[in-house]
Parts: C-alpha cells; structure tokens; sequence
C-alpha cells in the first residue's frame, strides 16, 4: 500500500498524517508513505539491518524494491545500546559497565561486519545483480537512516526492532524515520516478509 505523509486533515502541526501512521502501525501489507525527496530516482535503496526476525522481512522487501529499480542497495546496521554477552542460550545480558573501557571496540565492530555480511549472504545469492553496499557503524540507529536518507530513493526498515518492548505496533526507530526522513519510508512486518519469500 503507497500513501502520502498527509492528507486534508486540519493539524498542520503534525509530522506525518494520522492515516498515514495508522496504516503504518497496522497495516496488513508492507506500507509505503510518500515524503520528502518523491523525486530522487538515483539514490540507492536504504535499509535498516538488526538481525532481528522483522529485519529479515525489511530485506526481502529491500532486495525485491532495489532489483525492480535498477538501484544499489545500502545495508545500514547501527547501534547505541550497551553490547550484550551471550549468558544462556535463550537469553543475553548487559555486559558490566566496568569491562566497557577493556572492551576491543575494533573487534566489536568486525563482529558487527561478519553478522551483516551474513545476513546479506542469501539475499546477494538470490539478487546477483543488485550492487550491495554496507555501512556498520556505532550511533544510533534512527539519526543514520535520517541521514542517509538524504540521498536514498526509499528506505526500508521493519515495523519493530530488537527494543524490549515487544508489544509496541511500530518500534521507536521505525517510528523515528517515519516523522523524519527525507524520501518515501516502507515499513515492512515480519509475518509479512515471510509470505513474500
């Protein structure tokens, strides 16, 4: 579904237009809201990679956009939150503050590049001819994809993220890009992603 950012409603005020984010929150079908640059028809196709399930689903629906454009693909994984240590296999924890200054950030961050070259891996197999290109970087997810989408045709990102509130309709960083970005925004669910593929 392709909707723009506002309609005739009377709250000038307002970011984005209360359809516009209700579809986005409940929508049953990847929803796309027309914004900012409708006319960059060069820029790559941007997406947000946390390695979550709804991330996966964001991909799909990537890929699937950036190969119909003809357009690179730029994976974008970024984060802010205190790096976890894996404690039992159902479940991480915080590490202790105190380790963070002995902490290989180096390391980190080529963790970080294995985990989204991975993710990639099976999307690059099935779209050989999408020119991929990725960006890891530690800052907080929403202000990278506000910024790179600048430039981007249309950015991807899945309805919610790895936030712990799993209840939530639309995560914090899909509903930051949403009020903020700067060329039409897919928000894409995770059931949704799978029925596609």
């Amino acid at each position: 579904m392709v909707i723009g950012d506002r309609g005739l409603g009377g709250v000038a005020g307002l970011l984005i237009g209360s359809v516009a984010f209700a579809l986005a929150v409940g929508g049953s079908c990847p929803v796309v809201i027309v914004r900012g640059q409708t006319d960059a028809t060069d820029g790559p196709v941007v997406v947000g990679v946390d390695g979550s399930p709804i991330s996966e689903a964001a991909l799909a629906f990537a890929f699937e956009a950036a190969a119909l454009r003809g357009a690179p693909l730029l994976a974008v994984h970024a984060w802010r939150d205190v790096p976890l240590v894996a404690v039992h296999a159902e479940r991480d924890v915080p590490l202790d503050p105190m380790t963070w200054a002995s902490l290989d950030w180096d390391a980190v961050e080529q963790q970080a590049q294995a985990e989204l070259a991975e993710r990639l891996a099976g999307w690059r197999d099935k779209y050989p001819d999408v020119d991929v290109q990725r960006l890891v970087v530690q800052d907080r997810p929403a202000k990278v994809l506000v910024e790179q989408s600048a430039a981007a045709q249309l950015l991807v990102v899945g309805s919610r993220g790895r936030g712990g509130l799993a209840g939530l309709l639309l995560g914090s960083v899909s509903h930051a890009v949403l009020h903020r970005a700067d060329c039409p925004v897919a928000i894409v669910r995770a059931d949704i992603g799978a029925a596609a593929r």
